[in-house]
């Protein structure tokens, strides 16, 4: 996959189907576009486009006021992405005069003069432009005058229920890790660098990676337990993960995202961590001491284990 980040960059290709979209999660819905759009592309002779953004638009538009929760990174995206098989990713610098483009504008001097496309795959409701004015209608009136196909694909269901990331996002929100799984098609995933705790953890056998995340735009699910698969360095260990503010052990509010990574004793500070999640445990809970603590940790890592099929004896492990 060829993945442009300026226009200008951006080579003649041979009958572009493209299609327009934040794509957050690469979902299920998502992917079914994205099947479309490389279908017809090949029944064509063309070649598949996905035109997203980067930033998201409202962390231009509203910069101090946004609550942007996303499923995935911008990175992650891409993988997924490249993983579906498109032909070229045009991830898109969103901007404030960007934000100001008519319908007319976007696809006349964009779609039209700069990338010279010759069908555009749209999703169910699709809108677009200054205002999102840009319709299904609007596009089947503009796509003769501009000399280009234009197909719209139904919303993808999934149990009678259509799959969006506004659902994927409140899965994520009250812990139903196995509905947002369903939805996505894989895991939900965390990646973070592993900083220096307090190691309050290793006073009570049960030692923890800290997690650090880059961008302040990514969804973190609720506060609770997880049992998760970590990986680390291409290796993938069991775990058991707590989204929290710790309150049987401080009132300092701070919420951490620690994993306890079973059967596991080697120093990775600064190593970069992938946290693939399985499902909810439990939801956080104060305890009167830390032994009360450390007895509802062995509860759930015996429940975390029976969850990832994690069988082996648990050992003492040390950061």
């Amino acid at each position: 996959m060829k993945i442009y980040t300026n226009l200008t960059d951006f080579k003649s290709i041979n009958k572009p189907v493209l299609t327009i979209g934040t794509y957050d999660g690469v979902h299920l819905g998502h992917q079914k576009i994205i099947h479309f759009l490389n279908t017809r592309a090949k029944q064509i002779g063309g070649e598949s486009v996905v035109f997203t953004f980067h930033p998201h638009p409202r962390m231009v538009l509203h910069p101090n006021d946004h609550n942007l929760e996303l499923i995935q990174t911008i990175e992650e995206r891409i993988k997924k992405l490249e993983q579906a098989g498109v032909d070229h990713l045009i991830v898109f610098p969103f901007s404030k005069e960007f934000s100001r483009l008519t319908a007319v504008e976007f696809i006349r001097d964009i779609l039209v003069n700069k990338i010279g496309i010759h069908t555009l795959i749209v999703g169910y409701d699709h809108q677009f432009g200054r205002n999102r004015e840009g319709t299904m209608q609007h596009l089947e009136e503009l796509a003769p005058l501009y000399n280009f196909n234009v197909e719209e694909i139904s919303a993808f269901m999934k149990d009678e229920v259509k799959i969006s990331s506004t659902k994927i996002r409140k899965s994520l929100q009250t812990g139903d890790i196995t509905e947002a799984t369903q939805y996505l098609g894989t895991a939900f995933e965390l990646t973070g660098e592993v900083v220096k705790g307090d190691q309050i953890g290793s006073t009570i056998n049960f030692p923890t990676a800290n997690l650090n995340l880059k961008e302040d735009y990514k969804l973190i699910p609720c506060t609770g337990v997880y049992a998760v698969k970590v990986n680390i360095n291409g290796s993938e260990f069991s775990g058991m993960l707590n989204i929290g503010f710790r309150p049987t052990i401080t009132t300092k509010g701070e919420k951490r995202i620690e994993v306890n990574i079973f059967d596991f004793n080697k120093d990775i500070y600064g190593q970069t961590v992938t946290l693939k999640f399985v499902k909810m445990i439990r939801e956080e809970k104060t305890f009167a001491n830390l032994e009360e603590l450390k007895t509802q940790l062995t509860k759930d890592e015996n429940k975390c284990r029976v969850v990832l099929g994690d069988f082996s004896y648990p050992s003492h492990k040390k950061y």
